[in-house]
């Protein structure tokens, strides 16, 4: 039995390696010449995983690590996103995805985190199972969180104050984790939810309520990005080479979510992040990854930071966030170096 489990599971990464190899072949994607560049100043890489399926790019191009000269990679296995920018800013991870607004608040408290560019927009979605139908009608209504401050509640109180709403006085906050807040959707016991992947495809699978906003089609929202890629500043600061392999790692994975989520979904299976093929594949298709070279990262953190200092979530300008808290060097270089 011991044989019979060592070949199926060498037959396994086989496969997957494959399937990998034939995805990146058909996207234009291939692992670059390590002596093409100077190799990175440390071999190790610490990213987060967590329950979140829309950072499926830092998983789905994961093997492409080891082309780059990261021969020690750890997924730090965290609850939600809520955990990400504390990871961040302490120096646990070195480099990940996260919701933009969310940085800018922890940059705004001083924290040592650098955006380094934007991955997608259309991440989170607002339910409702009231008839409501605009983004006003959620005045005096109860709003179902996670966390207060966390990503939900910074991204509904910017999008609150476009509207001209006061997220602190218009609106009644609840927290609860995401299971008890979809089922007091359902009961009518909460007006509005706020959810990321997977919550906004399971709540549409199940008939849940309906969308009151989505950030992928809803403008502006959907102009500006949702997710961005950010590093701990003392690695980007100490080690500019290894930043900037492993940002061209993350941006090569956006391109195969964009060209093949059949492909991408299936390798995110065999790798175990994900049990879930079909709502995985529909995660993918839903968001717009195709997008993270055509927007202007820096146009998304003066859009948000300009929102969160209208609403006393942040006191720094815009001007200050983008001065002292992002760096679009490696961007602008794989811009050039990752054509379509």
């Amino acid at each position: 039995m011991r044989t019979r489990h060592a070949r199926l599971f060498s037959r396994r990464r086989f496969l997957s390696a494959v399937t990998l190899a034939g995805t990146m072949g058909l996207l234009g994607v291939y692992p670059r010449p390590v002596a093409a560049e100077p190799p990175p100043e440390t071999t190790r890489l610490r990213l987060v995983q967590t329950p979140s399926m829309c950072q499926a790019p830092q998983y789905v191009a994961e093997e492409l690590l080891r082309d780059e000269g990261f021969t020690d990679v750890d997924y730090l296995k965290k609850e939600g996103p809520y955990d990400i920018a504390a990871a961040l800013a302490s120096g646990e991870v070195d480099i990940n995805l996260h919701f933009s607004a969310r940085l800018i608040v922890q940059l705004d408290r001083g924290e040592p985190i650098t955006i380094l560019a934007g991955v997608h927009p259309g991440c989170y979605e607002l339910f409702t199972a009231q008839p409501l139908q605009t983004l006003r009608d959620l005045k005096g209504r109860t709003v179902a969180i996670r966390a207060l401050g966390g990503p939900e509640h910074v991204f509904l109180a910017s999008m609150a104050a476009y509207v001209g709403l006061n997220p602190e006085k218009d609106l009644a906050w609840v927290t609860h984790p995401t299971t008890t807040s979809i089922e007091l959707l359902a009961q009518g016991k909460v007006d509005a939810f706020l959810g990321f992947p997977p919550d906004p495809q399971e709540l549409r699978a199940r008939k849940i309520g309906h969308v009151l906003v989505n950030s992928n089609i809803d403008r502006p929202w959907s102009q500006y990005f949702c997710c961005m890629v950010a590093a701990h500043w003392e690695f980007v600061q100490q080690h500019p080479v290894a930043t900037k392999r492993a940002l061209r790692v993350i941006l090569k994975g956006t391109n195969v979510c964009a060209g093949e989520p059949d492909r991408a979904s299936q390798l995110l299976v065999e790798r175990g992040r994900t049990r879930q093929y079909d709502l995985m594949r529909q995660v993918l298709k839903d968001i717009p990854y195709d997008r993270w070279r055509d927007y202007n990262p820096e146009d998304t953190v003066r859009f948000y930071a300009l929102r969160l200092h209208e609403v006393g979530m942040i006191k720094s300008t815009p001007q200050k966030i983008i001065a002292e808290g992002t760096d679009w060097r490696f961007l602008n270089a794989l811009k050039k170096e990752l054509k379509g």
